[in-house]
């Protein structure tokens, strides 16, 4: 089942003052159920993974065709191929395969999980005008005290979403293990799930409104 909802989000400005406020309606799962984020983390997981290992078996090991000794006589152990798993350059027993582990989900459910778990974020969700725009060069210090005017904690894990990546604020915030920058096309599962605060900028919010909300 799904259900309306509609978050009023402080706007504020760079300097950390509250000037507005931005309604956003979504469509989200009732009683911000988890399992359908549950569905799309696991999707998205799984992904991730290549699936590449492989071991080859006694029959896929080149050579081992010939009896290194015959049956009987020899007061050594019988043997049939020198490829045998007991054997140093044999074959593997249940070794792992290659294998695809790609799961698939529709659209529509993907995108209503994201709906919710940007609803069950939104009181830990601050919406800025701008952010960084106008910077020059790289400089850390600088957006780390933009952003702990926004009423986030230095140690709080948090996603800035912006409309279009900034290549100077990526240099700012990349050695900050606890900050992570995308765009709004980029939003996922895994990175929602990750932070505990976030910070959207207005354009990246109209975005995701446009993209996520169709």
């Amino acid at each position: 089942m799904v259900t309306t909802k509609q978050i009023q989000y402080p706007l504020y400005t760079e300097q950390g003052i509250q000037e507005n406020t931005k309604t956003l309606t979504l469509i989200i799962s009732e009683n911000t159920n988890m399992y359908i984020i549950h569905r799309a983390l696991v999707t998205q997981l799984h992904k991730k993974r290549q699936g590449n290992a492989h071991t080859k078996t006694r029959s896929e090991v080149r050579g081992g065709g010939k009896k290194p000794w015959k049956q009987k006589g020899t007061g050594r152990a019988r043997v049939g191929s020198i490829r045998s798993p007991l054997w140093n350059g044999g074959g593997v027993t249940f070794g792992p395969k290659t294998k695809e582990y790609t799961k698939k989900i529709n659209k529509k459910e993907k995108q209503l999980a994201l709906r919710t778990l940007l609803y069950n974020k939104s009181k830990n969700t601050t919406i800025v005008d701008k952010f960084c725009n106008n910077l020059q060069k790289p400089h850390t210090k600088t957006v780390l005290n933009k952003i702990l005017t926004l009423n986030i904690k230095k140690n709080d894990k948090v996603l800035i979403i912006v409309l279009h990546k900034n290549i100077n604020l990526y240099k700012s915030l990349r050695n900050l293990y606890n900050i992570e920058l995308i765009t709004a096309d980029q939003l996922n599962i895994i990175a929602l799930l990750k932070a505990n605060k976030l910070i959207i900028t207005l354009d990246a919010l109209n975005k995701i409104n446009e993209v996520y909300n169709a």
